[in-house]
């Protein structure tokens, strides 16, 4: 019998399956990168961003808070940037120092010139007593034919364009002087005008907007208008001290210091040569340069006898004697020694804040007891950061020690210190960056590190990847401080990075 042929059973390769198998794959993935390109520009676009002025090469842009460009530098002039959450860049140029004129416009994150309709338009610029300048976030002012106004940083037309100029009062935050016919007014950031333009002078009272404002007329006359408008005080006094008490004022009328209420009845007018704050129980008065405390009746509640006196919540006051600084309460009972050369109070946190000669701080409960001493870094509403014996250390605000990961909740990176160098971990405690750098910092709220290594400093990002090598000396620097590659610059009161 004879056996039939045998055959493979094994098919062939079939090409034309596998290239399309192939292709399948490829368009997937480059599906899967469209869409992640996609999404990606899309968070892009819906992130906020806020923005900061750039100096490189001798010249102006701005950067965003990823360190990526926004308007190249190309300015002479430092560009202004009064709100770093909206896209409002105030450019000076063509500026003629000869003459002293100038030009200046507004561009958007596009580069974009924006309100167009406006001869010139001004970032409104303020400095507080120790000369540190800011500028009023929500407002520009404006010409237009000659005169000036304001607008909000969307555009909108808050105070029309009528005005012969307008200034601030020094170290005030919305309260802006407005100025027609040589006479002064004063309106807000809003553009509400609280006080017409009648007055030849108008001051700050207190110091805040909320103090309310002391009116000079024509006549030399003072008064006082409140923040909400009312006429507390008429003009007819000879002068009214920048002193805020409260319901009571300082003034001097017939050539007499005195004390008196809204009503305009005398309080107190011996006693005293010069009356400093209000307290839960009447002033702090000054006599022969000690100062003491007396009630609105002007009985003396504490002896003048103290260099400084100061109460910091009911029945508490921080006192100067000696030279030195302590804590005493309404019956002048110390409740800290006088071994201090400052102190101050945290409301928030009710908790002292002392210094000593040494430079070291003290931090001390309410009941005054010390209970850290090192060198201050931060206090926030969350956390006390403190740097003792060359290490940062956290603490909640009962003063008890907390983790790094505790207290900067939002952070990716966190510094930590072996063997005398510095790198960062992530929230499990998992090494990030090796213990290579000499110094470093945490986290900034925009994801960038400083690190020093041989005497100079670069810059990680969130993710502990270089963005830049350490290359710079920022031994003159007060805030070490990254954005990208840029630094924080020298000058720390205009708020500039750069790179040199």
């Amino acid at each position: 019998m004879s056996r039939g042929k045998r055959y493979e059973t094994e098919g062939k390769l079939n090409y034309q399956k596998v290239f399309a198998v192939i292709i399948a794959i490829v368009v997937i993935i480059m599906f899967v990168l469209i869409i992640k390109d996609v999404l990606a520009q899309r968070s892009k676009l819906n992130k906020e961003y806020d923005y900061f002025a750039v100096f490189s090469a001798d010249k102006w842009g701005v950067i965003n808070q990823d360190g990526e460009y926004v308007i190249n530098p190309s300015y002479q002039e430092m560009i202004v940037i009064p709100d770093k959450t909206k896209d409002v860049f105030i450019c000076t140029y063509d500026v003629d120092d000869t003459t002293g004129t100038y030009k200046t416009k507004a561009l958007n994150k596009d580069n974009e010139e924006i309100f167009t309709q406006y001869e010139q338009i001004l970032p409104i610029e303020n400095f507080d007593e120790n000369e540190n300048l800011w500028y009023e976030q929500d407002v520009l002012k404006v010409m237009q034919n000659g005169k000036y106004g304001l607008i909000n940083l969307n555009g909108k037309q808050i105070l029309p364009c009528e005005y012969d100029n307008i200034t601030v009062i020094q170290g005030i935050e919305n309260s802006l002087i407005i100025e027609k016919n040589g006479q002064k007014g004063l309106c807000n950031d809003s553009g509400s005008v609280l006080i017409e333009p009648q007055y030849t002078e108008i001051k700050n009272l207190g110091e805040t907007y909320k103090d309310g404002y002391i009116t000079v007329n024509s006549e030399g006359k003072y008064g006082v208008i409140s923040a909400t408008k009312q006429q507390v005080l008429e003009n007819k006094f000879d002068e009214i001290k920048q002193t805020y008490l409260g319901s009571n004022y300082l003034v001097i009328e017939g050539g007499k210091e005195k004390l008196i209420n809204s009503s305009g009845e005398t309080l107190i007018e011996n006693g005293f040569d010069d009356i400093k704050s209000n307290t839960t129980r009447g002033v702090i008065f000054v006599l022969n340069n000690l100062y003491g405390e007396m009630s609105t009746s002007g009985e003396i509640l504490i002896e003048a006898k103290y260099q400084d006196l100061k109460q910091v919540k009911e029945g508490i006051y921080i006192a100067k004697q000696n030279d030195k600084y302590g804590i005493i309460d309404e019956s002048t009972q110390e409740k800290l020694p006088f071994s201090y050369t400052g102190i101050t109070y945290n409301d928030k946190a009710n908790l002292f804040v002392a210094e000593d000669e040494n430079f070291q701080t003290s931090i001390i409960d309410k009941d005054y007891n010390v209970k850290l001493i090192g060198i201050l870094v931060d206090i926030t509403t969350d956390y006390i950061r403190m740097r003792i014996n060359d290490e940062y250390k956290y603490y909640n605000l009962n003063c008890e020690e907390i983790s790094s990961t505790e207290a900067l909740k939002d952070n990716t990176l966190f510094l930590k210190k072996e063997n005398d160098k510095y790198g960062y971990v992530d929230k499990s405690g998992n090494v990030v960056v090796d213990y290579v750098y000499d110094d470093a910092t945490e986290q900034n709220e925009y994801g960038f590190v400083a690190v020093k290594q041989n005497g100079l400093w670069g810059s990680l990002d969130k993710d502990g990847k270089i963005v830049i090598e350490p290359k710079y000396n920022l031994d003159n620097y007060l805030n070490i401080n990254f954005i990208g590659k840029w630094h924080f610059g020298l000058d720390l009161n205009m708020n500039y990075y750069c790179e040199d």
